[in-house]
């Protein structure tokens, strides 16, 4: 019985035990990433605002990064006086224009940038939300405020120069009964392949409000008419929030979201249907987190006996702290590489692929001091832990 007991006790350990230990600690101590490129894009105090928050990156098709954030002017919070501002680098990010204003509207709050390029047309489209300047999260959550968060489109046809006055599109984008709302933040896409390909799906969240509880889900909007229209998806399951979504290999669509189901993992989810509709919501054993925003991409789909490649980077650590970037070779089914951006504070990020192997990161750190901009190539990341 003694044998038998010893047998089970080492059976839990080996079957139970030792796989949590190894998804916690398996991405402890990364390598360190030695980029090519390192300069702050945003800092506090500048041009007059205190800070700027909600990093958002995208290379156009000539091939200049446009770098969104939000300038928010008297304080951090979420709430206020808080504009959609831009700057654009026509050298891959060695250097950086001044900052326009995209979108001011008095002291009311313009910001979750979350563009994406039709590249059959060129258009750059920029999903945007707004919503009161005096109303707080939670007065919008229980619908005591001036106003709801409503939600709007913005574009642009000359590589990020000059935009379209912002414009509403809360009808189509969200339902009756959702209170918060928010675009992204990050990045959207265009799908390349199948049915839906030509589509633009960009990853959105919301709240609703039943019996005095917050629910958060997370949905889609998308697009089959390059943005002349928009719908929108199925809520995804509960517990989850700000999210990041990609085309898999075999067409279906990957969303990884915030959590708050208390575990410091990533919720995942898949959609077969272009992102109308999604699958029940797991957790990413693999990838930690503090509960807070992320940023997943892809870099290469399989191609000449060639793997696919997706980028994901978030703080790996239960703080917001230890900024990273992994590596999936198998569709986001496993992490195969991790480097290190940065061991100390660090949260929001965005990552876009600039071609040639070349990757760019945009993120908060420092307390949210600054935005800071890194480039690497892929080659990083082989080979390595």
């Amino acid at each position: 019985m003694f044998y038998q007991n010893r047998l089970l006790i080492l059976f839990i350990i080996v079957c139970f035990i030792l796989p949590c230990y190894a998804a916690e600690n398996s991405h402890e101590s990364p390598a360190p990433l030695e980029p090519e490129i390192r300069t702050t894009v945003f800092e506090r105090g500048e041009v007059g605002y205190h800070s700027f928050r909600i990093p958002a990156l995208l290379s156009t098709p000539r091939g200049t990064l446009l770098a969104f954030a939000e300038g928010r002017k008297h304080n951090l919070k979420d709430s206020g006086d808080i504009d959609l501002v831009l700057k654009r680098s026509e050298d891959q990010g060695k250097t950086w224009s001044d900052l326009a204003v995209i979108w001011n509207d008095a002291e009311n709050t313009c910001g979750n940038p979350c563009p994406v390029v039709d590249q059959t047309t060129g258009r750059i489209w920029l999903p945007l939300t707004w919503n009161h300047g005096k109303d707080h999260a939670n007065q919008i959550r229980d619908q005591s405020g001036h106003d709801t968060r409503r939600v709007f489109m913005s574009y642009s046809d000359d590589d990020g120069l000059t935009w379209k006055r912002p414009y509403e599109v809360t009808e189509s984008t969200k339902k009756p009964e959702w209170t918060w709302y928010a675009t992204g933040p990050g990045n959207g896409i265009q799908l390349t392949r199948g049915k839906y390909k030509g589509r633009l799906v960009i990853p959105c969240d919301h709240n609703v409000t039943l019996q005095g509880s917050v629910i958060r889900r997370a949905h889609a909007i998308f697009s089959d008419d390059h943005g002349k229209s928009w719908k929108v998806s199925e809520p995804i399951g509960e517990k989850t929030n700000e999210c990041a979504v990609v085309e898999l290999a075999d067409g279906r669509l990957l969303m990884n979201m915030r959590s708050y189901h208390g575990k410091n993992r990533r919720a995942i989810a898949f959609s077969e249907d272009g992102g109308a509709t999604w699958s029940d919501v797991t957790l990413d054993q693999a990838l930690i987190e503090p509960v807070c925003q992320a940023s997943l991409i892809r870099a290469r789909f399989p191609a000449a006996e060639k793997p696919g490649q997706i980028l994901f980077s978030n703080p790996a650590s239960q703080k917001r702290e230890k900024m990273v970037v992994r590596l999936s070779e198998d569709d986001g089914r496993t992490w195969k590489t991790s480097r290190l951006v940065t061991a100390g504070s660090a949260a929001y990020s965005s990552l876009v692929e600039i071609g040639s192997g070349e990757i760019g990161l945009l993120y908060e750190r420092d307390g949210y001091r600054t935005i800071e901009y890194v480039a690497f190539q892929l080659a990083a990341f082989q080979p390595g832990p």
